[in-house]
């Protein structure tokens, strides 16, 4: 385990605190179409997670625990005694870790384009994905993630977002990137977010491979107090796909739960 960093981060807007965890090999600009959405109803803060963006990069591997200890430190630094957290993907697993170790600050939870109750079949093919990466490099198996998370409609019609998206998980240096898939791949919630009891917003794409909804509808039942939303056609990056479409439900539940 390492100390925690000081995260880069960007505040936008006013009104109760929303803090936005990004996933593997992004950034916090993954929120700027959601928080453009947002801004006006809520004070939306954005960081960059350890070894990406303009955050620092301590040496990996890295942790669950460490993704934790950094948005707590980021907490402690903000003067936030409570606020609102999403993540997606990865960002959807460090958020419910966040909760269930820190649960005195949590008002509510958005879990987007996230993962638990694997079947083995399921872990079996996010950590071939991993060890395909290990073994040939991360380059060459970007064209499997791209079909993953980008619908062939936003392909063709935005191939500059595609196009940025697979750049940046280039630009990321390869031990940082392989260490926060490992994470992705091995952590498996359903022991324990059962416990978790603040409101919580589940969504994902129709169309999500890895982040479908059978797991998710399976963590939304777990959850004691938990929505769903199943987005329909979208795959996994709906966030760059689709910030318009996933406001609409999150803009709702965020106003039923704006005051904890």
């Amino acid at each position: 385990m390492c100390a925690a960093i000081q995260s880069a981060y960007s505040v936008e807007g006013s009104g109760p605190p929303l803090i936005l965890i990004h996933g593997i090999g992004a950034s916090r600009h993954s929120w700027d179409g959601l928080i453009r959405e947002l801004r006006g109803e809520f004070r939306c803060i954005s960081y960059d997670l350890r070894g990406h963006g303009r955050s620092p990069q301590p040496s990996p591997p890295y942790t669950l625990e460490d993704l934790v200890d950094d948005l707590e430190a980021l907490r402690r630094e903000l003067g936030i005694e409570r606020a609102h957290f999403a993540g997606h993907s990865l960002g959807g697993m460090v958020g419910p870790a966040y909760a269930r170790r820190y649960p005195q600050h949590v008002l509510s939870l958005g879990l987007y384009s996230t993962a638990a109750f694997r079947t083995a079949d399921d872990s079996a093919k996010v950590r071939g994905v991993v060890a395909a990466m290990r073994g040939k490099g991360i380059a060459p198996v970007l064209e499997t993630l791209k079909e993953r998370w980008f619908t062939p409609e936003l392909a063709a019609r935005s191939p500059d977002v595609v196009a940025r998206r697979m750049q940046q998980v280039l630009d990321t240096d390869p031990q940082v990137f392989l260490s926060v898939f490992d994470i992705y791949a091995e952590t498996e919630m359903a022991p324990w977010i059962g416990g978790i009891r603040q409101p919580s917003f589940v969504l994902t794409g129709e169309n999500d491979a890895g982040c479908n909804p059978r797991l998710n509808r399976e963590i939304a039942a777990a959850m004691p107090n938990a929505e769903l939303v199943i987005l329909p056609l979208l795959r996994h990056a709906i966030l760059l796909e689709a910030a318009g479409a996933v406001a609409a439900p999150v803009r709702d539940f965020l106003r039923r739960h704006a005051g904890g």
